[in-house]
């Protein structure tokens, strides 16, 4: 686990095999889209997205230094005219994000795995309206949280499991 800077919250960044698999999965359905990394931790995965051909990401951290490392990683790999970075807490991001008419191609959510937050999180995805019609939703999870097959307007798609975590793909039903 990473903190960021002088952070006490410890961080579970995805692995690097998880988010390898991620992008493999995601191959050529990722340039030219309006990625989210919601929970974004240490940006890794949103970082990869640009890297990939993402016309722009937004990156969410409730942490000010975590989100304040993110910007430092962006500015040395020169993506900050593609990128953003807000420090707010995820679920109430995704409010905001309904009120400001912002929507997304790809949502990619880890939460802290011991907690409820990612039910709350997929719920709100799911009733506003923040995820384009073709959209996809990707949550990483623990293995041992078995997530439902629908969240207000997501249909689950896939699992895909990678030992102890698993990705749970959503679209609009």
């Amino acid at each position: 686990m990473k903190d960021c800077g002088n952070n006490t919250k410890a961080l579970r960044p995805t692995t690097g095999k998880v988010r390898e698999a991620l992008f493999n999965i995601l191959r050529g359905k990722i340039e030219n889209t309006c990625f989210l990394d919601l929970y974004a931790g240490t940006g890794a995965v949103g970082i990869e997205a640009l890297k990939q051909g993402a016309s722009e990401v937004t990156f969410v951290e409730a942490s000010k230094s975590c989100a304040k490392n993110i910007s430092e990683g962006l500015n040395k790999f020169r993506f900050t005219v593609r990128a953003r970075v807000i420090t707010k807490k995820a679920l109430s991001f995704i409010e905001w994000a309904e009120i400001n008419r912002m929507t997304f191609d790809i949502i990619f959510l880890d939460p802290p795995y011991h907690k409820e937050e990612i039910l709350q999180a997929l719920s709100a995805i799911g009733e506003l309206n923040i995820l384009k019609d073709n959209g996809i939703v990707i949550a990483e999870h623990f293995t041992k949280k078995q997530l439902p097959d629908e969240f207000n307007n997501l249909q689950k798609v896939k699992d895909y499991n990678y030992g102890d975590t698993v990705l749970s793909f959503y679209k609009k039903r």
